[in-house]
């Protein structure tokens, strides 16, 4: 799931869909414990007062490990095995490494440009 950047949006609606943000803030909550799919997405629903589907969440869970934001263990439980989503950093963290992936992509696309932004926006 590449990132998405909004220049109209601040903070993580930058870059994330409200119900993605809320999966993200209930995991730093429960961190370390973690939490299956369904946990997260009854969380959504109820905080976000909405119709969100499950597979969205699911969808946008696993995506979130495939870009190792998130990390994973596999649990047997109702219905067979179960994955148990644990954030891999604090939320400043996170916001570094978005950072960081934002400014090492502008630094490989537009090296000297991105060098001389930053350097005049200190």
């Amino acid at each position: 799931m590449p990132l998405q950047l909004d220049t109209g949006k601040t903070s993580l609606e930058m870059f994330f869909k409200d119900y993605q943000i809320e999966s993200l803030r209930y995991l730093w909550r429960i961190r370390p414990d973690g939490a299956n799919s369904r946990a997260a997405w009854t969380n959504v629903n109820d905080s976000l007062q909405g119709s969100i589907s499950r597979a969205s969440v699911i969808n946008y869970l696993n995506a979130m490990v495939d870009e190792g934001l998130l990390t994973y263990t596999e649990r047997t439980g109702k219905g067979g095995h179960q994955r148990v989503y644990r954030i891999a950093f604090n939320e400043p963290e996170f916001k570094q490494h978005i950072a960081g992936l934002i400014i090492g992509k502008l630094l490989k696309e537009y090296p000297q440009e991105t060098r001389k932004a930053l350097s005049e926006n200190r």
